[in-house]
């Protein structure tokens, strides 16, 4: 019969609550307006959509790495055509593959960069970014986080 393990339990329940509050707080902001899109003449882009409503993310992995303060996050985003993340950081490093679509990053301090289908990004800890969907349809990028633990995973910047 398992046995159950509080130390374990606490430590797993408080990593939870921390993913949620970033999540929430990542959820809370406004990037983008939506755009009445009916007004527009079929040969533009499409708008602009809300990142609330047109960013999808999808938990893959989270695991504890063989270092006592690091942890491996890896999780799927999808970008509705025009939508971008909020300028934000996070406390460790990212690598953003680009499954599908377009995308335009923009990292503090570096030009902007456009990547496609099968391109890479390294962002390192704490720098801000911000990612745009410039595609017209839907774009994926697989996010590679490997990031203190205990600590917000997206931190919103001004």
């Amino acid at each position: 019969m398992p046995r159950f393990n509080t130390r374990n339990t606490k430590g797993m329940l408080g990593a939870a609550l921390a993913a949620a509050v970033a999540l929430a707080t990542f959820a809370s902001v406004t990037h983008a307006q939506e755009v009445n899109s009916s007004a527009e003449p079929a040969h533009e882009a499409p708008a602009a959509k809300s990142w609330q409503t047109g960013l999808h993310r999808t938990d893959l992995v989270r695991r504890d790495l063989g270092v006592s303060d690091r942890e491996v996050i890896q999780v799927r985003v999808d970008f509705e055509p025009g939508v971008a993340a909020p300028r934000h950081s996070h406390p460790g490093v990212e690598v953003a593959y680009v499954i599908s679509g377009t995308f335009e990053y923009q990292l503090d301090g570096q030009p902007a960069v456009t990547l496609k289908t099968g391109d890479s990004l390294y962002i390192p800890a704490g720098t801000p970014h911000i990612a745009t969907n410039v595609g017209t349809t839907t774009g994926s990028e697989l996010a590679t986080y490997i990031v203190q633990k205990d600590k917000p995973l997206v931190v919103l910047e001004k």
